[in-house]
């Protein structure tokens, strides 16, 4: 069974300097990397203080990495959060104190989605980017102190998508790439649940334990959605599409294990592989995955 970390996300913008400073002034994240190829530029950001559990490390030895992408040709961005390909939700911050926050955000001219005091949850909120994707925000209590947004303290919590087939998808995340369940949640009425998975370095870890605090102090987690009876309608439309459409948003995950070549040859001609390791001159070095959905998962060493 494979095991790593969840270490990048990656979503194209239309612009990239303006979604870098949009990322930096907000939640505090720095440039780690930067890449300029024919096809695209790059930013790889993340959170990098002496708080953070990633400080100093190589992108590939960390979690909570975003990649912002902008294509060299013009395209139409898309958020993933209006029909007809509700795939991509959100990003997740998790930040120390989530009414200081608010207040901070909401100071320095940040556009809401929805504001503590908004709608049935009181105790998250939503901002949008220069491209109009959705970051969620939650609290994860880290050295609280009233009144005071610590950025010190943020988290990259996770990314979330909507899958078609939630035991589709967990045969893929566990039993393909190994993650662990940390929670499952009913929510009954509105009919839809999230599972939320990842790596836990316990081998004696408890899936579906996390309590709410716990796995708000995670980074990267992968949030996956099910609404209800998508899985048996046969009029459904898969979430993902492609550049093909004129249309781009989120590009796909990169989860970073011990030996990505020894795994490559492992899953032989598995039906989940697109791309062997180091077949991909756009992934090199890594294995590239599609899971049950389309969503591209890439899988690179340490």
């Amino acid at each position: 069974m494979v095991s790593g970390i969840t270490n990048l996300t990656s979503l194209h913008v239309s612009n990239l300097k303006a979604s870098v400073k949009f990322y930096k002034d907000a939640f505090g994240f720095k440039e780690l990397s930067h890449v300029k190829t024919a096809k695209y530029e790059s930013s790889f950001i993340g959170l990098d203080t002496a708080k953070h559990p990633g400080y100093g490390k190589p992108i590939s030895q960390r979690s909570g990495v975003v990649e912002l992408r902008q294509d060299s040709t013009s395209v139409k961005i898309y958020n993933g959060n209006t029909e007809p390909y509700r795939g991509f939700g959100h990003l997740c911050v998790s930040v120390s104190n989530i009414v200081a926050a608010q207040k901070h955000l909401l100071a320095a001219g940040v556009t809401f989605k929805k504001r503590l005091e908004d709608g049935r949850q009181k105790d998250i909120a939503f901002v949008q980017d220069p491209d109009t994707y959705w970051i969620e925000l939650i609290e994860n209590k880290l050295d609280k102190k009233d009144g005071v947004y610590d950025i010190e303290s943020n988290r990259l919590n996770h990314t979330m998508i909507r899958v078609r087939d939630p035991q589709k998808s967990l045969a893929f995340y566990q039993g393909v790439l190994g993650m662990k369940l940390f929670k499952k949640k009913d929510f009954p009425n509105a009919k839809f649940t999230l599972y939320f998975l990842g790596y836990d370095s316990d081998p004696n870890y408890v899936e579906d334990s996390d309590d709410v605090v716990y796995r708000a102090r995670r980074e990267s987690i992968l949030e996956l959605t099910h609404n209800w009876g998508t899985e048996s309608d046969d009029k459904f439309s898969y979430y993902v599409f492609g550049k093909d459409q004129g249309i781009v948003g989120f590009d796909h995950f990169v989860v970073s294990i011990p030996d990505a070549e020894k795994f490559s040859k492992e899953l032989g001609d598995s039906s989940s592989v697109v791309s062997k390791y180091n077949e991909n001159p756009d992934a090199k070095n890594a294995i590239v995955l599609q899971d049950p959905d389309g969503y591209k998962v890439y899988v690179q060493s340490q």
